[in-house]
């Protein structure tokens, strides 16, 4: 590929860096090896660009001209070497300076690259070693869906209907019960959630994580059950109740619910003179970070099943597998880790599949006066917290700075921007507390959570924020 200056001009008007480029100064040098773990990492996205001689902000982003690798052809050798796979580099003589331009080939499918013992990827400005689920994900291209995969085998009509809640299928999808057997059946043959040959049967796992009538009929999914404790403290150690929920997600979904909002804290409210009872958290918000910890969970990790925790000042819900996207981005990015069972959960009523869910879990937190909403991602567990009412002086540095990120990200996806005005509506403050958001919204900016939109003009007074990402 021959990088042209009009490639090089189309790439600086870029909105954001994309998982295809990645802009370095490099004025005068840049370290070997920081060139060699960006390489490796661009290629385990996918394949795309490093280039060097221009700044990354702001936009048009600024070429500076590099007077790194002076021998694109040495170079090329030295990684070809060190990584074991071809690099093409190009000068680029722009009119405003030199451009080094490293053009990156895709990993085959099925594996990835690696550098100093380390399988490198980019999370936002910043390089880091892949984690096991990342890398467990692309070992598995190629392989077939574990819940695609059989989880019973050689059934007769009787078994498989002694298996699964046909009854809960039926009526969930307004189909008419078939009044024979294998007409039943027949219907989970055509939805290909069960396998018929030689007149036996065979159920996919896809089907009883969604169907059963009891998860610990089949064993290879019994501990994917939900469980569901609740704490008379703020700790663990006093547990006053434990409920597992053993049938199919799809039949289980609205007893989950329905148990967890009855065994919620409730909070005292007037309004319009009147006093009434309401539950710490609201039903919309419970109800999709259930179905988000259902869908996408990390189902080949073992010994690991969905938690809901009710304590009395929070609620956490937690999945096993670390997630896929930055939690920063789980408001305006999206991306299934089971298509096909995310699908399903959409056409039973109990999801979108649009990537609105945070956004409605974020939006409720905001409309009830509630604390942000906290996401957080580790090597085995992805766990969101839904917090109880707390005024904003009861409210951390950190819950402040987490609501204004939120806030301003939310509005950043509905196509408006974050003002200290719309900030002082989300806790509803008046116009006299206008000096404590502008607190806030600069400590949200020192932590570089949020940043200033590059059109705002005249008085600071009235400037318009983005998310740090946008």
């Amino acid at each position: 590929m021959t990088v042209t200056k009009a490639d090089i001009d189309i790439w600086r008007s870029l909105p954001s860096e994309t998982q295809k480029i990645e802009f370095k100064e490099a004025k005068v040098q840049i370290d070997s090896r920081e060139i060699c773990k960006y390489c490796t990492a661009i290629a385990n996205e996918g394949g795309g660009h490093l280039i060097l001689g221009v700044r990354n902000k702001p936009i048009p982003r600024e070429i500076v001209g590099s007077k790194a690798i002076h021998d694109p052809v040495k170079e090329t050798e030295r990684l070809f070497s060190e990584l074991s796979f071809r690099v093409e580099i190009e000068e680029v003589l722009h009119p405003e300076g030199r451009i080094v331009v490293f053009t990156i080939p895709s990993r085959p499918r099925g594996t990835a690259y690696k550098y100093d013992g380390r399988y490198w990827e980019r999370i936002g400005q910043q390089l880091r070693e892949m984690s096991s689920d990342t890398l467990r994900r692309i070992f598995a291209e190629g392989t077939p869906d574990w819940l695609e995969e059989y989880s019973k085998i050689d059934l007769t009509l009787d078994e498989v209907l002694n298996l699964l809640d046909y009854g809960y299928f039926f009526s969930r999808f307004e189909l008419p019960l078939p009044t024979e057997k294998r007409s039943i059946v027949g219907r989970f043959v055509m939805e290909r959630l069960v396998d018929e040959r030689n007149y036996t049967y065979s159920i996919r796992r896809l089907c009883s994580i969604l169907f059963a009538r009891n998860l610990s009929d089949f064993p290879d999914i019994s501990r994917k059950l939900v469980r569901v404790i609740v704490y008379n403290d703020s700790s663990k150690l006093n547990p006053r109740q434990e409920r597992s929920f053993i049938r199919g997600y799809g039949v289980e979904f609205e007893p989950i619910v329905d148990f967890v909002m009855s065994q919620l804290p409730q909070n005292e409210v007037i309004e319009r003179a009147v006093r009434r009872e309401v539950r710490m958290v609201p039903e919309l918000a419970v109800r999709e970070l259930v179905a988000n910890a259902m869908i996408h969970q990390d189902f080949q990790v073992q010994g690991a099943t969905i938690m809901i925790e009710i304590f009395p000042n929070r609620l956490e819900i937690s999945n096993p597998g670390m997630p896929i996207i930055n939690v920063d981005r789980f408001i305006d990015g999206y991306q299934s880790r089971n298509g096909r069972l995310t699908d399903l959960m959409r056409l039973l009523g109990y999801c979108e599949a649009r990537s609105s869910g945070i956004d409605k879990v974020i939006n409720a937190a905001e409309l009830y006066q509630l604390p942000a909403p906290e996401f957080r991602g580790d090597l085995i567990r992805t766990t969101a917290i839904l917090y109880g009412q707390r005024s904003l002086d009861q409210m951390t540095g950190s819950d402040r700075v987490r609501a204004c990120y939120q806030h301003c990200a939310l509005k950043y996806v509905m196509r408006e921007r974050m003002t200290n005005q719309t900030l002082r509506e989300r806790f509803r403050l008046p116009e006299q507390k206008r000096s404590t958001i502008s607190q806030i919204i600069q400590s949200a900016v020192q932590t570089g959570k949020i940043k200033i939109d590059e059109r705002t003009t005249g008085s600071r007074k009235f400037a318009r924020y983005l998310p740090y990402w946008a």
